[in-house]
Protein backbone atom coordinates (compact mmCIF):
# COMPACT_ATOMS: atom_id res chain seq x y z
CA UNK A 1 0.00 0.00 0.00
CA UNK A 2 1.66 3.29 -0.70
CA UNK A 3 2.68 5.59 2.28
CA UNK A 4 0.10 8.50 2.76
CA UNK A 5 1.63 11.89 2.47
CA UNK A 6 1.01 14.52 5.30
CA UNK A 7 0.51 18.15 4.18
CA UNK A 8 1.79 20.91 6.20
CA UNK A 9 -0.72 23.63 7.03
CA UNK A 10 1.43 26.05 5.09
CA UNK A 11 0.64 23.96 1.67
CA UNK A 12 -2.95 23.75 2.01
CA UNK A 13 -3.40 27.04 2.94
CA UNK A 14 -1.00 27.55 -0.25
CA UNK A 15 -3.62 25.67 -2.10
CA UNK A 16 -6.51 27.45 -0.93
CA UNK A 17 -4.39 30.69 -2.02
CA UNK A 18 -4.18 29.84 -5.48
CA UNK A 19 -7.74 29.14 -5.43
CA UNK A 20 -8.79 32.72 -4.25
CA UNK A 21 -6.14 34.04 -6.75
CA UNK A 22 -7.71 32.26 -9.50
CA UNK A 23 -11.55 33.23 -8.80
CA UNK A 24 -12.88 35.48 -10.97
CA UNK A 25 -15.14 37.75 -8.43
CA UNK A 26 -15.04 38.23 -5.22
CA UNK A 27 -18.11 37.07 -3.76
CA UNK A 28 -18.75 34.71 -0.83
CA UNK A 29 -17.30 30.69 -1.39
CA UNK A 30 -18.00 28.00 1.14
CA UNK A 31 -14.83 26.11 1.74
CA UNK A 32 -15.54 22.58 3.32
CA UNK A 33 -13.19 21.38 4.52
CA UNK A 34 -12.32 18.13 7.58
CA UNK A 35 -12.15 18.92 11.27
CA UNK A 36 -8.71 19.15 11.39
CA UNK A 37 -6.72 21.45 13.86
CA UNK A 38 -5.11 23.56 11.42
CA UNK A 39 -8.56 24.24 9.71
CA UNK A 40 -10.13 24.94 13.18
CA UNK A 41 -7.43 27.24 13.75
CA UNK A 42 -7.92 31.35 14.88
CA UNK A 43 -5.01 32.50 12.26
CA UNK A 44 -6.96 29.83 9.47
CA UNK A 45 -10.43 30.86 10.51
CA UNK A 46 -9.34 34.56 10.22
CA UNK A 47 -7.44 33.80 6.96
CA UNK A 48 -11.01 32.84 5.33
CA UNK A 49 -12.84 36.05 6.84
CA UNK A 50 -10.28 37.88 4.72
CA UNK A 51 -10.83 36.53 1.30
CA UNK A 52 -14.37 36.39 1.91
CA UNK A 53 -14.45 32.49 2.58
CA UNK A 54 -17.11 31.15 4.71
CA UNK A 55 -16.11 27.85 6.43
CA UNK A 56 -18.00 24.72 6.42
CA UNK A 57 -16.96 21.57 8.01
CA UNK A 58 -18.94 18.38 8.80
CA UNK A 59 -19.90 17.33 12.09
CA UNK A 60 -18.45 15.03 14.26
CA UNK A 61 -19.59 11.19 12.85
CA UNK A 62 -20.86 12.75 9.31
CA UNK A 63 -18.11 11.90 7.16
CA UNK A 64 -20.87 11.73 4.15
CA UNK A 65 -20.63 15.32 3.95
CA UNK A 66 -17.16 14.93 2.18
CA UNK A 67 -18.54 12.58 -0.15
CA UNK A 68 -19.08 14.75 -3.50
CA UNK A 69 -14.76 15.66 -2.63
CA UNK A 70 -14.06 12.32 -2.52
CA UNK A 71 -15.57 11.32 -5.70
CA UNK A 72 -13.98 13.97 -7.66
CA UNK A 73 -10.53 13.09 -5.91
CA UNK A 74 -11.23 9.49 -6.85
CA UNK A 75 -12.08 10.39 -10.49
CA UNK A 76 -9.55 12.51 -10.75
CA UNK A 77 -7.03 9.67 -9.62
CA UNK A 78 -8.49 7.27 -11.84
CA UNK A 79 -9.13 9.23 -15.24
CA UNK A 80 -5.26 10.97 -14.81
CA UNK A 81 -2.90 10.65 -11.80
CA UNK A 82 -2.76 7.18 -11.95
CA UNK A 83 -2.45 6.48 -16.01
CA UNK A 84 0.52 8.36 -15.78
CA UNK A 85 4.26 9.11 -14.26
CA UNK A 86 5.42 11.88 -13.17
CA UNK A 87 9.02 12.97 -12.96
CA UNK A 88 8.83 15.49 -10.70
CA UNK A 89 6.18 17.03 -8.02
CA UNK A 90 6.41 19.87 -10.36
CA UNK A 91 5.29 18.28 -13.49
CA UNK A 92 2.57 16.85 -11.19
CA UNK A 93 1.05 19.87 -10.53
CA UNK A 94 1.23 21.30 -13.83
CA UNK A 95 -0.56 18.39 -15.64
CA UNK A 96 -3.23 18.35 -12.60
CA UNK A 97 -3.88 21.65 -13.07
CA UNK A 98 -4.32 21.54 -16.71
CA UNK A 99 -6.33 18.87 -16.51
CA UNK A 100 -8.73 20.37 -14.03
CA UNK A 101 -9.06 23.60 -15.71
CA UNK A 102 -9.18 22.28 -19.10
CA UNK A 103 -10.98 18.89 -19.09
CA UNK A 104 -12.75 18.88 -16.22
CA UNK A 105 -13.87 23.29 -15.03
CA UNK A 106 -14.43 23.31 -19.10
CA UNK A 107 -16.62 20.74 -18.85
CA UNK A 108 -18.92 22.01 -15.68
CA UNK A 109 -19.08 25.01 -17.99
CA UNK A 110 -20.70 23.70 -20.74
CA UNK A 111 -23.56 21.90 -18.32
CA UNK A 112 -23.83 25.18 -16.89
CA UNK A 113 -24.29 26.85 -19.58
CA UNK A 114 -27.02 24.75 -21.24
CA UNK A 115 -28.73 24.17 -17.95
CA UNK A 116 -28.62 28.38 -18.27
CA UNK A 117 -29.98 28.38 -21.28
CA UNK A 118 -33.09 25.65 -20.34
CA UNK A 119 -34.13 27.42 -17.72
CA UNK A 120 -34.34 30.87 -19.21
CA UNK A 121 -36.25 28.83 -21.84
CA UNK A 122 -38.86 28.23 -19.74
CA UNK A 123 -39.15 31.30 -18.26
Amino acid sequence: MPQRRKYSPEFKKGAVEMAIWQRQGDWSVILHSDRGSQFRSGDYQKFLKRNNLTCSMSAVGHCGDNAACEGFFGMLKRERVHRKKYRTMDIARVDIFNYVERVLHRGYQILASRLHCELNRRD
